[in-house]
């Protein structure tokens, strides 16, 4: 869902002002005209075998990621952002954020979703029926109309949605990074969308670095990701994926995005 719907940070969803960065329109292809996919069979493999592992039921990552907004003037503005991501199949998952804008945090712990805000110390909560990661996620977009970046990576079948939308795929060669080998894979999504993943060239095939470029936007902006650390020897509990409310922290309502002005110069934006 990097390419997909809105790509904000937990934020911009509290009545009391916390505050999230959504990038300009790109509109979606027709689906009437969309051909089959070309996906060469050596893309394919590496997607995977990406998608098994990351099919595993307990990990972690950290993700490093760099945002182009445009300021009303057309200036380019980067937003810089850190987190990290815990989860458990099926249903918990703890996402931590620091960044330009501040620290959130979202938490699922199976029944209920909760977004908080350290900067503003508020924190709201959604019920979520689909007690699952997934539900949650889809919940979050049909409600609020928003998704955290990367979550194609957090699906029951990764592969298959991060090639939703795509019409071509191939790898271009393989790399050395930081002593390692990886497979630099190339796709296109219409209607100008190109995504460039780095997966590690082994069975596991993990994302190393992502690069989402919006070609049909003013200025080409882009979106980059790098992933320096995966661990899939964790053993987290609940009580990890519980939120407990800081002292003086405030319960504030969630509101839906299209109801609230998108800050200045950071406009609502979908695939």
């Amino acid at each position: 869902m990097v390419k997909l719907r809105h790509i904000t940070i937990l934020g911009g969803l509290l009545a009391g002002g916390i505050i999230g960065f959504v990038p300009v329109d790109v509109p979606a292809a027709d689906p009437a005209t969309q051909a089959k996919p070309a996906i060469s069979e050596e893309a394919g493999a590496a997607l995977l075998r990406m998608g098994q592992s990351l099919r595993a039921e307990q990990y972690s990552f950290q993700v490093r990621t760099i945002r182009v907004y445009a300021e009303p003037n057309g200036e380019p503005l980067h937003i810089f952002h850190t987190m990290k991501i815990t989860l458990h199949r099926p249903n918990r998952i703890l996402v931590e954020v620091t960044g330009d804008d501040g620290s959130n945090k979202l938490v699922f712990d199976g029944k209920t979703a909760i977004i908080y805000s350290a900067q503003q110390n508020k924190y709201a909560s959604l019920a979520v029926p689909e007690n699952t990661i997934e539900g949650m996620l889809k919940e979050a977009v049909g409600r609020l109309g928003v998704d955290f970046p990367l979550a194609d990576f957090l699906t029951e079948a990764p592969n298959k949605a991060f090639l939703t939308g795509v019409t071509s795929g191939r790898v271009v060669n393989t790399v050395t990074i930081d002593g390692a080998p990886y497979d630099h894979l190339f796709f296109f999504q219409p209607p100008g969308i190109e995504l460039e993943l780095w997966l590690s060239k082994n069975e596991q095939a993990l994302p190393r670095r992502l690069i989402v470029t919006y070609r049909s936007l003013p200025g080409t902006p882009n979106f980059i990701a790098e992933f320096p650390d995966w661990n899939f020897n964790i053993n987290p509990s609940d009580a990890d994926f519980a939120f407990q409310p800081p002292a003086g922290a405030t319960q504030v309502e969630l509101k839906p995005v299209a109801a609230a002005a998108p800050p200045a110069g950071k406009k609502k934006g979908t695939k």
